[in-house]
Order: C-alpha cells, then sequence, then structure tokens
C-alpha cells in the first residue's frame, strides 16, 4: 500500500506515529541490549522524527521499494539504525524478526545501512557529512527529469559542523530545490561532549538563512509540530530546512541529555528500568 501525505492529520493518525515510535524504541532498546552495540542515544532523539515521517509524510509501496514515484529518504546520521531499522520493519519493508539479527555476523543489518542488502534504504551512510550532498543530488536529478518526488534527508547537529554540508546547503538554494527538505536532528549532543564544547553551531537558523533556505522550527519529539514543519504544501519555492528539537536519549530518564549515551550499552538493570519507562 502506498503512504500518502497527511495534509489534515487526524487524532488516530497521531496516535498511530505515537504508538509506532514507542514500539520503535521498545525494540531499538532491546537490538543494542541483545548485541551489545548500538547508538541508543541518537535512535531515541530520531524516533519520533522517523516515525513521522514513515506514518504521516513520506509516500512509498513497502511491496515496490523501487517505486518511481516514491518520496525518498536518506539517513545521513547513519549510525542510528537503531531507529532507522525499526522504521523500515515497521513499515512493512522487511520482516520484523530480521531484528533480531541486528549486527550479527553476515546480517543485512550492519551498523550503518547498506541499499544492497536492504529495501528502503536510499544510500549508504554513516560518514558524516555525506547523506546531505547526496540527498541534494538525488532532488536535482527529479528537477532535471520533471519527477514529482520529495527527497527528505535527516542529519545529526553535531554533523552540521561538516563543511560538506554546506556546500550541499549553497548548491540546493542555488538550485531552488522547493522538493527538499533537511531535518536536523538538534539535540546538542555529539560523542563525548555537547556541540557547543566542540564547535558551536548557533545562531544554526540564521545561518541556513543566509544561505537561501525557508527554515522551520520543531518540536522533534511532537508529531503534530512535526507534521506541520514537513507539510510539502506550505514550500515557498526554496529548500527548507527544519530544526527539530530533541532530547538525546528521549523516554529514558537516566538516558536523557547525557552524552555517555551517544554509543552507551544499557547494562541488565539498566535495561529493566528502561523497558519499564518505555511502558
Amino acid at each position: 500500500m502506498t503512504l500518502t501525505a497527511q495534509k489534515a492529520p487526524t487524532e488516530g493518525v497521531i496516535s498511530h506515529i505515537r504508538g509506532r515510535a514507542l514500539w520503535m524504541r521498545r525494540t531499538a532498546l532491546q537490538m543494542v541490549h541483545r548485541k551489545g552495540l548500538g547508538h541508543i542515544g541518537g535512535d531515541f532523539s530520531a524516533t519520533d522524527i522517523l516515525a513521522t515521517l514513515y506514518f504521516g509524510v513520506l509516500r512509498y509501496d513497502p511491496e515496490q521499494p523501487d517505486w518511481d514515484g516514491r518520496d525518498r529518504f536518506v539517513m545521513s546520521k547513519g549510525h542510528a539504525t537503531g531507529a532507522l531499522y525499526t522504521a523500515l520493519a515497521a513499515a512493512g519493508f522487511f520482516p520484523e524478526d530480521m531484528l533480531q539479527t541486528y549486527m550479527q555476523p553476515e546480517s543485512k543489518l550492519n551498523g550503518h545501512p547498506n541499499r544492497n542488502y536492504l529495501p528502503g534504504v536510499e544510500a549508504n551512510t554513516g560518514p558524516l557529512g555525506h547523506g546531505f550532498p547526496i540527498a541534494v543530488g538525488i532532488a536535482i536529478a527529479a528537477k532535471l527529469s520533471d519527477a514529482s518526488f520529495n527527497t527528505y534527508v535527516l542529519t545529526g547537529d553535531g554533523e552540521q559542523q561538516e563543511g560538506s554540508n554546506w556546500e550541499a546547503a549553497m548548491v540546493a538554494a542555488h538550485h531552488k530545490l522547493d522538493n527538499l527538505t533537511l531535518i536536523i536532528d538538534r539535540n546538542h549532543l555529539q560523542q563525548g561532549t555537547r556541540t557547543s564544547e566542540t564547535t558551536a553551531l548557533d545562531p544554526l537558523d540564521e545561518k541556513y538563512h543566509a544561505f537561501g533556505w525557508d527554515v522551520v522550527d520543531a518540536d522533534g519529539h511532537d508529531p503534530v509540530s512535526l507534521l506541520d514543519a514537513l507539510d510539502p504544501s506550505t514550500r515557498d519555492g526554496r529548500p527548507r530546512c527544519v530544526i527539530a528539537h530533541t532530547i538525546k536519549g528521549k523516554g529514558v530518564s537516566f538516558m536523557e541529555d547525557k552524552a555517555k549515551w551517544h554509543h552507551g550499552v544499557p547494562s541488565d538493570d539498566e535495561y529493566a528500568i528502561a523497558m519499564q519507562e518505555l511502558a
């Protein structure tokens, strides 16, 4: 079944997105705990964004993953595979029981997504700063071929410190890519510390304004706010940057806003507490 963007989301749509997000958090936590590897903090900051995209915005058909009319989504913060894989499984791109093989030897569910292994993955990502330029190229290709699909890309905020992003931002504005939406997972943390201590990003909104983008702020954990910000019918002829304000580790009290959970793995006791909080 092809999904289409909701112009006037109903309470049922919002409830479904929230329910999927809760399932995604619980399942990603199980995957990371089982394998002893992963990036659970970044998974949890991005979960509501991905749930909103896959169950309220993107046009796609999991039975025809290469359908020409599909919207394209690039997960530039490719280390957050716990969130991405659970979203793809929930959307029907592959069986949910495959999630149990996460990062196992010969599994298709690698630590970074691989489009040669999994349907629904548009680009191999992981090296930060690569996914955004790829998405710009996809959006340009759509313009050249008069295709009607939209392209969405999710980056981390620490990833914005990579210079390749700003080259991509200039190119996107120059070509007036109103079919492109950049979403920044603005949780203020990266590996080891706060983004402000590594290389300050603010005023991030003013920077994208200066580069010629339409900039919108959103609550990255509220589907209503995200749906409004991601609505393609409100484009104004420019590429759109959605700064999604999030909390790293969202949903688990001892993980929230803690840099250690960038790639932390919960102990058995922590796992039990986290699953209770995610009930």
